[in-house]
C-alpha cells in the first residue's frame, strides 16, 4: 500500500513538473515572438501604439491598392498617336532648325512642341499650332512651379524647410520638386490659402492669354473660387492643377519668366521673315522673384537628374537642363507635360511639350521628347556661338 502511494506521489510531482516546464515554454516562446514583432513592451500604452500602426499600415495598403485598381481600370478615349498634325501651321516667321528639330522629336505623337526665346518672348518654332493654342489642359504637376514661387515668398518654406508627409516621412523643397510630390504641395496649398494661390497664379500669367496678336490664340482658365472640399480643395489645385485649364503658350511665358530672371513676356509668334527683321520684345510685367529662382532651380535640376524628368537624359546630357513634368487625366483623355529651359553658352531657350492620348501619354514621355528636340538643336550645332550673330535675345538663330 505505502509503495503504491509513493508511485502515485511520484507520479503527480512529475505531471506537476512537467506542466510548469510546458508553461514556461509557451511563456518565453510568446515573448520571443512578440519581441520579433514589435520590439515594444506589452503594456497599455504599447498595445495601443501598435494597433494605430498597424491600423496606418493597413489603410495606406488598401489605398495603394484602389489607385493600383484605378490606374489599371482606367479607360482612355483619346489617342496618344496622330498623322498631319502640322497642316495649317504659320511657319514662314520661325527658325527652320528649331522647327524640323520640333518635328523630328515629336515624331507621330499627338501633341505640341513651342520652343521660344526667353529673353525676348519671341517664338522660334510652334508645331500643331491648332493644339498649342487652344484653350489648353488641366496643368497637372506643373502647377507646382507657381506654388513653390508663391510660397517661398510668403516665407511659408525656404529650400531647406522640411515639411511634414505624415508620422514618419518629411521632404524639402528640392525633392519634392524633383519627384514630384503631390502631398508636400497639398499641404502648401492648404498653408497659403485659395486666395494667395490665385493671386500668385494670376501675376505668372495664368488666367490671361500670353501672347501679343498671336491669331487663334485661346484663353487658359484660371478659376473665381476654390474647388470643394470633397473634391480636394486648393490642395487639389496646388497639387495636379485641378479645376484650371493652362495653355502651353502660358506655360512657357511663366517658364521664361523664371529663365530669364522674373521678366514676363508677350509672347511673339513672326509671321514672315519682315516680321523676325523688325522684331521688338514686349515686357508684360516684371516679377520680383529675383531672388527665388535659385530656390526651385535645385528642385528642377534634380528632375532632370533623378527625378521624373531624368528620360530626358536618355538622349540628351551634353548642357544643363531644368524643367517640371506633368502627368494627370481627365474625362477620358491623358495628358503629358514637360516645361523646361536649358542653359548654353549662347543664353537659354525654353520648351514646352504637351501630349493628349491615353495609356502612353504622361510627363516622362514628353521629357523624353525633349531630350530628343536638344539632341537634335545640338547635333545642328545650335548651341554653339556663331561667328558673326544676328538675334532678337539670348539665343542664336539661323534666321
Amino acid at each position: 500500500m505505502v509503495q503504491r502511494f509513493r508511485i502515485l506521489v511520484v507520479f503527480l510531482i512529475a505531471l506537476l513538473l512537467s506542466t510548469i516546464s510546458f508553461a514556461r515554454s509557451s511563456s518565453s516562446t510568446t515573448t520571443k515572438s512578440t519581441r520579433r514583432e514589435g520590439g515594444v513592451s506589452e503594456s497599455p500604452r504599447a498595445q495601443k501604439h501598435i494597433a494605430r500602426l498597424r491600423h496606418s499600415r493597413a489603410t495606406n495598403t488598401r489605398r495603394h491598392a484602389r489607385m493600383r485598381r484605378h490606374r489599371y481600370y482606367e479607360r482612355f478615349y483619346t489617342s496618344s498617336f496622330a498623322t498631319d498634325i502640322v497642316d495649317g501651321d504659320n511657319t514662314a516667321g520661325e527658325d527652320p532648325v528649331v522647327r524640323q528639330a520640333a518635328i523630328d522629336a515629336l515624331g507621330n505623337m499627338n501633341g505640341t512642341v513651342v520652343a521660344m526665346d526667353p529673353t525676348s518672348g519671341r517664338i522660334l518654332a510652334m508645331v500643331n499650332q491648332k493644339l498649342a493654342l487652344s484653350e489648353g489642359a488641366q496643368p497637372c504637376s506643373t502647377i507646382k512651379l507657381s506654388v513653390a514661387l508663391a510660397a517661398l515668398e510668403e516665407k511659408i518654406i525656404s529650400r531647406e524647410t522640411m515639411v511634414a508627409l505624415g508620422r514618419r516621412s518629411k521632404m524639402d523643397l528640392t525633392d519634392a520638386l524633383a519627384h514630384s510630390n503631390n502631398a508636400y504641395f497639398e499641404a502648401l496649398g492648404r498653408r497659403l490659402g485659395f486666395a494667395k494661390v490665385s493671386y500668385y497664379a494670376h501675376q505668372f500669367g495664368l488666367g490671361e492669354l500670353a501672347g501679343f496678336n498671336i491669331e487663334g490664340e485661346h484663353l487658359g482658365v484660371y478659376p473665381s473660387h476654390e474647388l470643394d472640399a470633397k473634391l480636394g480643395g486648393v490642395g487639389k489645385m496646388c497639387s495636379f492643377g485641378e479645376s484650371i485649364s493652362m495653355t502651353p503658350l502660358q506655360l512657357g511665358a511663366m517658364v521664361s519668366a523664371i529663365a530669364n530672371g522674373g521678366t514676363l513676356y508677350y509672347l511673339q509668334h513672326p509671321n514672315s521673315p519682315e516680321e523676325v527683321v523688325s522684331f521688338q520684345p514686349r515686357i508684360k510685367r516684371h516679377l520680383d522673384i529675383g531672388t527665388l529662382i535659385p530656390e526651385i532651380s535645385y528642385g528642377m535640376m534634380g528632375a532632370v537628374q533623378y527625378g521624373t524628368a531624368r528620360s530626358l537624359r536618355l538622349n540628351f546630357s551634353e548642357e544643363q537642363i531644368l524643367g517640371k513634368t506633368g502627368t494627370c487625366s481627365k474625362d477620358g483623355t491623358r495628358f503629358g507635360w514637360f516645361a523646361s529651359y536649358a542653359n548654353t553658352q549662347v543664353g537659354r531657350i525654353v520648351t514646352v511639350v504637351f501630349l493628349r492620348g491615353g495609356r502612353p501619354t504622361y510627363g516622362p514621355k514628353a521629357a523624353e521628347i525633349t531630350g530628343r528636340f536638344y539632341r537634335a538643336l545640338y547635333d545642328h550645332k545650335f548651341f554653339e556661338a556663331p561667328a558673326t550673330t544676328a538675334t532678337t535675345g539670348g539665343v542664336g538663330t539661323s534666321n
